[in-house]
């Protein structure tokens, strides 16, 4: 591993600040990252910041985007097709929604009245009903939307987005993932935002925004400049370390993150302080509304339009659960879906219509991409629990997302699900093509966004995807 011979005193010195470098370069391949974070565009981007809206647990396609009237007319009827097997095989009769449903917009687009607000929007979405995915647990289905596996150990799209173009501002993070009390990481951990194998630098960073906190351990510090001349000593003495190993590039950009740790006590105090917010633009986003859960997600929205302001390429929102919720999952209602999903829809409908109509109002909703999906849908029959409240299981054959914003064709309608909204028929679609998409509207391609690691050269999508060109503007 080393080039040169060391006496005592320098093998312990090197050791002593550079045992976890020693770990991870038996863990990297010997090939060199590309270590430049200068945006590496393949044609003219549309978009320049993400905003990930992430509804972990998985909302019905049936019951808000891909509304079926057969599903009333045959309510508490057997299924007349040949069943999948669900999540628990607690298999009932066919559920009608409990919403109903009509055209949105001048585009005509059919929504329940799930979520009042986004319908209202529903000219600027572009509506994808035929998604699918290829598992219907929770764990995995969260890792596949995130990353193209179903397992640990590959980088989550943010962290793809960000080593292809970097970040606008230096005093923060690329990908930042907001949280805040009440909201729970979904099934995987925080592993759904990890780097994997991809420079440390890509990583998702967390901040919890409740209330007037900053993001922990990220305060000004009075001792500025002693912790500058520690940083650079560090930094000094981990460049020599770098120089002498095979996970030189690993070691660096740890350095940097510490860097980037060193600018953020000056820039998220700055970020997070709301005080000089509008009444009405607190109001427009429901920041102050008496239920504790939707004005943490409330906040979430507002805390992303001031992200994409600075220039932070990939954000990712979480949500909270409700009273008696599930915090890893909050949108899984295999019982009492009336409650479950009117509940978590009175949370995010409002705060994310404001956020698009805040976008508008500043000029950047034709900069910003917005991406609205769980891991899976729900199935068009009831799933009998055994306290006897109805819900619906898991459904990955067949399911709904919505992008808008930045080079996004708005009242658009892509893919379609049978007459039950059971399975996809129409343009299939997978995971892979939802983040081909994104990455081609921020000007990448996505078969040459690649990583060598383990003598392959990966990538977000694997070795599948496609553009949905009919959804471009």
């Amino acid at each position: 591993m080393f080039t040169r011979h060391h006496n005592r005193r320098e093998f312990l010195k090197l050791t002593a600040q550079g045992i976890g470098g020693f770990m991870l370069s038996s863990l990297i391949n010997n090939a060199s990252a590309r270590s430049s974070y200068t945006p590496r565009l393949h044609h003219p981007a549309k978009a320049r910041s993400v905003v990930f809206l992430y509804m972990s647990g998985g909302v019905s396609q049936v019951d808000s985007f891909d509304p079926k009237p057969l599903l009333r007319e045959m309510n508490d009827q057997p299924m007349p097709v040949k069943l999948a097997r669900t999540q628990f095989n607690q298999v009932g009769n066919i559920m009608g929604s409990f919403w109903d449903h009509k055209k949105y917009g001048e585009s005509g687009i059919e929504m329940t009245n799930l979520f009042p607000n986004i319908a209202e929007l529903a000219d600027d979405l572009a509506v994808v009903r035929s998604l699918t995915a290829n598992f219907s647990e929770h764990a995995q289905g969260n890792f596949f939307m995130h990353t193209g596996f179903p397992f640990l150990g590959h980088p989550s799209a943010g962290s793809w987005v960000t080593y292809g173009l970097g970040t606008e501002n230096e005093n923060l993070p690329g990908y930042i993932v907001l949280q805040t009390d009440t909201a729970g990481v979904p099934h995987g951990g925080v592993s759904l935002y990890g780097n994997a194998f991809l420079p440390a630098t890509t990583g998702g960073s967390i901040f919890n925004i409740s209330g007037n906190r900053t993001v922990p351990n990220i305060q000004p510090s009075r001792l500025k400049h002693e912790q500058r001349k520690a940083l650079n000593i560090i930094k000094n003495l981990d460049r020599g370390f770098a120089d002498r190993t095979a996970a030189g590039d690993a070691v660096m950009a740890s350095v940097k993150n510490a860097e980037t740790a060193y600018l953020m006590q000056e820039a998220v105090p700055e970020l997070t302080d709301i005080s000089r917010e509008s009444e009405g633009t607190l109001e427009m986003y429901g920041v102050n509304d008496r239920l504790v859960y939707k004005s943490e997600y409330a906040r979430q929205c507002l805390m992303a339009r001031r992200l994409v302001e600075r220039g932070v390429r990939f954000i990712e929102l979480s949500c909270c659960p409700y009273k008696g919720g599930q915090r890893e999952n909050p949108w899984d209602q295999h019982g009492n879906i009336l409650e479950g999903h009117t509940a978590m829809a009175l949370q995010v409908d409002q705060p994310i219509a404001g956020l698009i109509k805040d976008l508008k109002q500043r000029g950047l909703f034709d900069t910003t991409l917005l991406v609205f999906t769980g891991e899976f849908g729900r199935n068009p029959f009831a799933q009998i629990s055994p306290a006897n409240e109805v819900g619906r299981d898991h459904n990955p054959q067949g399911f709904s997302a919505w992008l808008a914003g930045a080079g996004v064709k708005g009242g658009t309608v892509y893919g379609a699900t049978d007459e039950f909204g059971y399975h996809a028929v129409d343009k299939v679609s997978n995971i892979y093509e939802l983040w081909a998409t994104v990455l081609h509207l921020l000007g990448v391609d996505h078969h040459e966004l690649t990583f060598q690691h383990g003598g392959r050269n990966l990538r977000l999508t694997d070795v599948h995807g496609k553009v949905w060109q009919e959804i471009l503007g």
